[in-house]
């Protein structure tokens, strides 16, 4: 199976092109400078190299650096630190797709995946904060729902999803781990996503699904 790892560099993503290629797949591993998910022209030449993709799994993803983190109020907010996360949380995954979907299989099945968040589920949000993260999550989601309602059209075998990988110890989640709660390792985190994506339908298409096969409402 030839896939693309969108973010190989980062903790999930090399443990998900890792696992790929200990059970044989051809792997494509692209991260910056290579690809850029703020530089369109970047995805598109990336998608042009590409050849035709059956699995393309975008694992990215920015929660803090080096100067802001998640907002835990109104007081918090930045408009430049919320643009960006929209820019690498919801905008980035949805131009790959723009750039990585008409490249990929037109009949059988195939699958583009991004990693999201359960914190991007506006019914499941009960403790508020994380105003910038939360609501890029939530785009992206949407985003993935209408990206899946148009590709049925190129192929109705085609799946557009959105995974929920879980609390993994990552640079992403390390300022944030709390004891007493879940803690995947990397290796662990992508066979858990690799065996969702293999079990997953064409009419999964357009979910948010966790790392546990379980559907998260929007």
């Amino acid at each position: 199976m030839k896939t693309v790892i969108i973010g190989a560099s980062g903790g999930i993503g090399g443990a998900l092109a890792d696992a790929l290629e200990d059970e044989g797949a051809a792997v494509q591993r692209l991260s910056r400078p290579q690809l850029d998910l703020m530089d369109e022209s970047s995805i598109a030449r990336a998608a042009a190299a590409a050849g035709t993709p059956e699995l393309v799994v975008v694992a990215t993803g920015l929660l803090h650096d080096g100067e802001h983190g998640p907002e835990k109020a109104l007081r918090d907010l930045d408009p430049a630190w919320l643009a960006r996360q929209y820019a690498v949380n919801a905008i980035g995954p949805a131009l790959v797709a723009k750039h990585f979907l008409p490249i990929m299989p037109r009949t059988g099945r195939s699958v583009l995946a991004v990693l999201s968040a359960r914190v991007g589920s506006i019914s499941d949000n009960r403790l508020g904060g994380w105003y910038g993260y939360r609501a890029s999550k939530a785009a992206l989601n949407q985003l993935v729902r209408t990206l899946a309602i148009e590709d049925r059209r190129r192929n109705e075998r085609g799946i557009v999803v959105a995974l929920h990988p879980g609390t993994v110890d990552t640079k992403l989640s390390r300022p944030f781990q709390q004891s007493g709660r879940d803690l995947f390792k990397p290796d662990r985190a992508a066979v858990q996503l690799l065996d969702v994506i293999d079990g997953l339908k064409p009419q999964d298409s357009g979910k948010l699904i966790s790392w546990d096969g379980v559907e998260i409402a929007p």
